[in-house]
C-alpha cells in the first residue's frame, strides 16, 4: 500500500482519539505476524540450500552411471565382431559346399529336363506322321511348356537343334490339319465315320499351336463355306434385288443343316460368328453393286421388302449372337410369309399399317450379359451392317410417301364437313386430326426401317404436307369482294360473313392452334428417334409460323366480317338528319342494330375462340370500330348541337356495348385492360363532338386541346359540320393556321364529365390574344366538360334552358362558355 492509502487506513482504524487506546495491543499483534512471516522464510531458504546439494550430487551420480554404461556397450560390441569373425571361418567351407549343391541339382533338373524335352519331341514327330491329333495336342502342350525351360539356352547348338525340329513339326502339323479340314463340307465326313472325330481331335492340335493358326483356319473355313454362296448370288438369275430373301434364307439354311457337322470346332471359336459376320460383308457388297448397277429407280415394293428382310435378318443375328441394344419395335412388324414378289405396293404398304398397330405396344428385351462375354467382340453389331446400304436409293420410298400424304391430304379436306358435330369438345376440324393419324403412322413405317437421312428427308415432307395443310385453312376463309361490280357497288376488299361463315373461322383457328401445337410435338418425337447426329435439322419452327399465320389472318378476316355487317347501321348513321333534329331523346336506332349484331354474334365467338384468341378479336375489334366510328362523324352532311348531343349519347352506348362484350362473350380474363382500349378509342369520337358543339369564337382553340393531333383538313370539314358558309370559315381558319405553330406539349389533361375516359393530350395555347380567345386549356376543358354535362341530363332543351340562366351569372361554366 503507498503512503496516502495507508494513511487512510490509519484514519479508518483510528477515527477518534478515544480509539487511540487499542494502537499497543495492534502493534504487538503485527510484529508477531512479522516474526511467523521471518521464521517461515528462514526455513525455506534453509530447505532450499539442502536440496541443491542433494540434487548436484544425484546428476553426479548420474553422469558417472552413463559413462559406465556406454564403457559395457562398446565392450560387448567389440565380443560381437570377434564372434561374427569367428562364425563367418566356421562356415566358410559350409557355403562353398551348398553352392556345388545347388550347381550340381540345377544341372541335373536341366539334362533331366533335356532328355524328356528330346523324347517329346521324337514322340511328337511320330505322332504327327501318324495323324494322332489327340495326342498330339497333349504333347504340344508338353513340349511347350519344357520350351519354356529352356529360353535361356538358345544359343547352345543342341537347344537350337532341338527348337527348329519342334518348328518343323508344328508346321507339319498345321499343314496335316488344313489339309483334313479341306475334306470338311466336301461329303467325305458321311463316308468316312471317324472323320469328324478326327477334326475335333484336330481342333485341339489347332488351341495349342499359335493363335494366329486358329484365325487363319477360320478364315479360310469362312472363304470357303461363302465360295457357293457367291457363285450361286453373282449368276444373272439371282443378283436381282427381289431375290435378297433368298441370301438370308441360304445361310439360314446353311447355318441349320450344317449345325451337327460343325460341333467338332469348340464353342470358344464362335465359327458360326465369324461366319455371318462374313456373310454380311460379302452380301453388303454384293447388294450394293446391285443397287449401283440399276439402270433405274428401284421398284418401292422390291426396295421395301428388300429392306425390310434384311432388317429382320439382321435382327435375328442380334438375338442369336447377342450383340447390340437397339429396341425390337421394327423386329416382327413386317414378318408375312404369304407374301410374294409380285404383291402391289399398296398391299404393302397395308400390311406394314396393319402390322405396326399391332405391336406399336412391343418392348426390346434385354440381352443376357454372359452371353455377350462368350463373343469375341461382342461390341459388334450386326443391325445396320447391311441394312445401311439401302439408305442412299431410299428417295423413291420418300417420294411415295410424299405421293401417298398428299393424295391422302386432298380427300380428307375433300370429305371435310367444314363443321363440327354437337357434342363435340374440341372444336377442331377432324381432317386436322386424320392428317396427324397418317403423319404418325407413316412416321411408325419409316422409323421402323431407318433412322437416318431417310427419316429426315420423310420429315422434311411432313413439313411440306402440313404447310399444304395450312394453305387448305387459308383458302377456306371468307375472302373480300373484288372485280369490276365490287368496286361499282363499294363492295371491294369487303369481307361478308354469315353466321356460319364465323363458326367456320373459330374451327378454323382452334384447328391452326391443335396443328401448331402438334407439330411441336411431332418434332420432339422425331428428335427421340433420329440418329444424334441429325437431331439439329429437325425444326419445326417454320411450319408452326405457317398456322400462326392462318390464325392471324382468320380472326383479322372475322374483324372484317363483323365489320361488313355495320355498313349498314354506318350508312344509316350518316342519313339521320342531324342538322334538323329537335330534341335529345334514347339512343339511336343504328345503335340498337349494332347491339343485335353483338349479341347474336358475341356469345358463339366467346363459346368458340381460346379466351386469348377471343381477347385478340376484342382488341381489334375495338381497334376497328372506334377509329371508324370516328370517321363516320365526318361523313355527315351537317350537325347541329341537337343533333352533335344526340350523337354524343350515342357514342356513350356504342362505349358502353363494346364494354359488356366480354361478360357477353364468358371471357373475364384481360377485361381491364379492354376496358381502357375501348375508352380511349371512344374518347377520340366524344372529342370530335365537343369541338362541334363548341361555339365558333372558341371551336379552334377547343380543337386544339381537345384533338392535339388533328389535321387542318379536319378542322375544316368541323367547321362544315357546323354549317358555316365558306366566307365565315377562311377566317377561323387564317387564325387557326396563325396559332397552329404556338401549341407545345401540354400536361395530362383532366377527367371530363359522363364517365368519358380521360382526353388524348391537349396541347397548352400559348399567349392568348385579347378577343373571342380562352385565356387558358382550363377553361376550354371545363367549357367541353359543361357540354357533355348537358347532353347527358335532359337534352337540348334543358342545355337551352342552362344557357339563357347562366346568361344573369358572372361566374360558372356556362358564363364561361359565351362570356370567356
Amino acid at each position: 500500500m503507498d503512503k496516502s492509502s495507508a494513511l487512510d487506513y490509519i484514519n479508518q482504524m483510528f477515527p477518534t482519539e478515544a480509539s487511540l487506546s487499542g494502537v499497543e495491543p495492534l502493534m504487538q499483534k503485527i510484529h508477531g505476524e512479522i516474526r511467523r512471516v521471518d521464521a517461515g522464510i528462514l526455513a525455506a531458504v534453509r530447505q532450499q540450500s539442502n536440496s541443491g546439494t542433494k540434487a548436484k550430487e544425484d546428476l553426479a551420480a548420474a553422469t558417472r552411471a552413463v559413462e559406465e554404461l556406454m564403457y559395457k556397450i562398446r565392450e560387448i560390441k567389440s565380443k560381437a565382431e570377434q564372434s561374427e569373425t569367428m562364425v563367418q571361418e566356421i562356415c566358410r567351407d559350409i557355403k562353398k559346399l551348398d553352392f556345388a549343391k545347388k550347381h550340381i541339382t540345377t544341372t541335373i533338373t536341366a539334362l533331366h529336363r533335356l532328355t524328356m524335352l528330346v523324347s517329346a519331341v521324337e514322340q511328337l514327330q511320330v505322332m504327327a506322321s501318324k495323324r494322332q491329333y489327340k495326342e498330339a495336342a497333349a504333347q504340344l502342350e508338353a513340349v511347350n511348356q519344357l520350351c519354356s525351360h529352356f529360353e535361356a539356352y538358345k544359343d547352345i547348338p543342341k537347344i537350337t537343334e532341338l527348337r527348329e525340329k519342334f518348328k518343323n513339326i508344328r508346321q507339319i502339323l498345321k499343314s496335316h490339319v488344313f489339309s483334313d479340314f479341306s475334306s470338311l463340307g466336301t461329303g467325305k465326313e458321311t463316308e468316312e465315320s471317324n472323320l469328324l472325330q478326327q477334326l475335333a481331335d484336330a481342333c485341339l492340335v489347332v488351341d495349342a499351336l499359335e493363335p494366329s493358326v486358329r484365325e487363319e483356319l477360320v478364315k479360310n473355313f469362312c472363304s470357303r463355306e461363302l465360295t457357293s454362296y457367291r457363285q450361286i448370288f453373282e449368276g444373272a438369275e439371282l443378283a436381282k434385288l427381289d431375290k435378297t430373301e433368298r441370301r438370308y434364307a441360304w445361310i439360314k439354311r446353311r447355318l441349320r443343316t450344317n449345325e451337327e457337322i460343325w460341333k467338332i470346332f469348340p464353342p470358344s471359336w464362335h465359327v458360326p460368328y465369324l461366319l455371318c459376320i462374313q456373310f454380311c460383308k460379302l452380301t453388303r457388297t454384293q447388294i450394293v453393286e446391285i443397287l449401283d448397277n440399276l439402270k433405274e429407280k428401284p421398284d418401292v415394293g422390291t426396295l421395301l421388302l428388300a429392306l425390310q428382310r434384311t432388317l429382320e435378318f439382321e435382327e435375328e443375328l442380334a438375338d442369336k449372337f447377342g450383340a447390340g441394344t437397339r429396341s425390337k419395335e421394327a423386329g416382327n412388324d413386317f414378318e408375312d410369309t404369304g407374301e410374294t414378289n409380285n404383291q402391289a405396293i399398296s398391299d404393302i404398304r397395308k400390311k406394314y399399317e396393319k402390322k405396326l398397330a399391332a405391336h406399336q405396344g412391343s418392348e426390346s428385351k434385354e440381352k443376357d450379359g454372359q452371353k455377350d462375354l462368350l463373343v469375341p467382340g461382342a461390341g459388334f453389331n450386326f443391325r445396320g451392317i447391311i441394312s445401311s446400304c439401302f439408305e442412299p436409293h431410299m428417295v423413291v420410298y420418300v417420294e411415295l410417301e410424299e405421293k401417298t400424304l398428299m393424295e391422302n391430304l386432298e380427300k380428307l379436306v375433300q370429305e371435310e364437313t367444314w363443321d363440327i358435330e354437337e357434342g363435340t369438345q374440341t372444336n377442331i376440324l377432324s381432317s386436322s386430326m386424320q392428317v396427324f393419324l397418317i403423319i404418325r403412322r407413316s412416321l411408325k413405317r419409316c422409323s421402323a426401317l431407318t433412322k437416318n437421312q431417310t427419316l429426315l428427308n420423310l420429315f422434311k415432307v411432313f413439313q411440306r404436307v402440313l404447310k399444304a395443310y395450312a394453305t387448305k385453312l387459308f383458302t377456306r376463309l371468307p375472302k373480300g369482294g373484288t372485280g369490276i361490280v365490287a368496286a361499282a357497288t363499294g363492295m371491294d376488299g369487303q369481307i361478308k360473313t354469315s353466321d356460319r361463315d364465323e363458326r367456320l373461322i373459330c374451327y378454323i383457328i382452334n384447328t391452326a392452334e391443335y396443328c401448331h401445337k402438334t407439330s411441336g410435338e411431332l418434332a420432339e418425337n422425331v428428335s427421340k428417334i433420329i440418329d444424334p447426329q441429325l437431331v439439329d435439322a429437325v425444326d419445326m419452327s417454320e411450319v408452326q409460323d405457317e398456322f400462326s399465320a392462318v390464325i392471324t389472318k382468320a380472326l383479322v378476316t372475322l374483324v372484317h366480317g363483323l365489320e361488313t355487317k355495320f355498313d349498314a347501321e354506318m350508312a344509316a348513321m350518316t342519313r339521320i338528319p342531324w342538322a334538323t333534329l329537335e330534341s335529345v331523346g334514347d339512343q339511336s336506332a343504328y345503335i340498337n342494330s349494332i347491339n343485335t349484331i353483338l349479341t347474336s354474334s358475341i356469345p358463339v365467338l366467346g363459346r368458340l375462340l381460346s379466351p386469348i384468341y377471343f381477347q385478340f378479336f376484342l382488341d381489334k375489334l375495338a381497334s376497328s370500330l372506334g377509329p371508324r366510328f370516328y370517321l363516320n362523324i365526318f361523313k355527315c352532311k351537317q350537325i347541329s348541337e341537337t343533333g352533335a348531343q344526340q350523337m354524343l349519347l350515342d357514342t356513350q352506348a356504342i362505349k358502353t356495348i363494346l364494354l359488356d362484350i366480354p361478360p357477353l362473350g364468358r371471357q373475364t380474363s384481360g377485361a381491364s385492360n379492354y376496358s381502357k382500349f375501348v375508352s380511349r378509342e371512344m374518347s377520340k369520337a366524344e372529342a370530335l363532338l365537343k369541338v362541334i358543339l363548341s361555339p365558333i369564337d372558341s371551336v379552334a382553340d377547343t380543337y386544339r386541346a381537345l384533338l392535339p393531333e388533328g389535321t387542318p383538313s379536319e378542322f375544316q370539314r368541323i367547321l362544315e359540320l357546323k354549317g358555316l358558309k365558306r366566307a365565315d370559315q377562311q377566317s377561323i381558319l387564317d387564325d387557326f393556321d396563325k396559332r397552329g405553330p404556338e401549341i407545345s406539349q401540354p400536361p395530362p389533361a383532366p377527367p371530363v364529365l359522363l364517365a368519358v375516359p380521360t382526353a388524348p393530350p391537349a396541347p397548352t395555347i400559348v399567349n392568348p390574344s385579347s378577343a373571342g380567345v380562352i385565356a387558358s386549356r382550363e377553361d376550354v376543358l371545363t367549357r367541353a366538360a359543361a357540354l357533355g354535362r348537358g347532353a347527358a341530363t335532359t337534352g337540348f332543351k334543358r342545355f337551352l334552358a342552362l344557357t339563357e340562366a347562366a346568361k344573369d351569372r358572372k361566374d360558372g361554366p356556362f358564363r364561361k362558355l359565351f362570356n370567356p
